[in-house]
């Protein structure tokens, strides 16, 4: 058998056995379009979800807060839920990039009864930053404890500028010891703060002049309450006495059609 010849027989006997193989072993790949995919990319607007779902974890980059004298309770919105206490709140090194967005959403579930009089604010969440110039804080939101079941008195503060929702302008019910979805919105193109309950704006305010909002540097994110340095400095600043769940922050301004589609998954 010359070379030629043999060559050729050696192509035929690899070929067949690659045949004999394929034939063998079926491989099915994905169709086009139908690989999972992440429902909020690397970038993507939800910058931070805590479902409190029996632990701190932060969903969107797997980052868990340290829990401080911190339950998590059966009953919440969707699953577990966090249960705060005079001394209970979980701190984060960071809120991942939530703190480069010029504009933002705020958005969570809570469950909470009127505080007696005397027994200072709660806070839900708040943004620390030792020495800045009120407070040590950046952002936070606060109950009071003149609240009642049918008006809940709050107050939203962001970079020294206050908006208040007290006496008649109160959140009304969100105090009545169920659960109620609240969610904010700041726009920085026009320094607007929209208020949500259960799905329904309340309120629109202008924040001063203070545009696109620009939070600099800081040292941690707290849910519950400030941090146990800033409740130190101003003992008034108290933990949220209640019970929190779905903790989201995005990065841009959410519709009003959103917010309503986050009220009414439970989400």
């Amino acid at each position: 058998m010359n070379l030629k010849n043999r060559i050729l027989q050696n192509l035929i006997l690899v070929l067949g056995f690659v045949i004999a193989i394929s034939s063998c072993q079926k491989i099915v790949h994905p169709a086009l379009g139908n690989y999972p995919k992440d429902a909020n990319p690397p970038g993507g607007p939800l910058k931070f979800y805590a479902a409190m779902d029996g632990s701190s974890v932060d969903s969107v980059r797997a980052n868990f807060g340290v829990d401080n004298n911190v339950t998590y309770v059966d009953g919440g919105i969707s699953g577990k839920a966090y249960q705060g206490s005079s001394t209970s709140y979980i701190k984060y090194a960071k809120p991942n990039d939530f703190t480069n967005s010029t504009s933002f959403t705020i958005s969570f579930w809570i469950k909470k009864t009127p505080q007696p009089a005397g027994s200072g604010t709660n806070f839900v969440f708040s943004l620390n930053a030792r020495g800045y110039s009120w407070t040590n804080t950046k952002l936070f939101l606060e109950f009071e404890d003149w609240s009642t079941p049918t008006l809940g008195n709050c107050k939203f503060y962001i970079m020294d500028q206050w908006i208040e929702y007290v006496n008649a302008n109160g959140m009304p019910n969100v105090t009545n010891g169920s659960w109620h979805h609240l969610a904010f919105t700041y726009d920085g193109t026009n320094s607007h703060l929209v208020s949500y309950i259960d799905g329904v704006m309340f309120r629109t305010n202008t924040v001063g002049t203070l545009g696109p909002v620009n939070f600099g540097s800081y040292d941690d994110f707290t849910i519950g309450g400030p941090n146990q340095y800033t409740h130190d400095q101003n003992t008034w600043m108290g933990f949220c006495i209640g019970e929190l769940d779905q903790f989201r922050l995005y990065g841009t301004v959410l519709s009003p059609a959103d917010i309503a589609a986050l009220f009414a998954n439970k989400q």
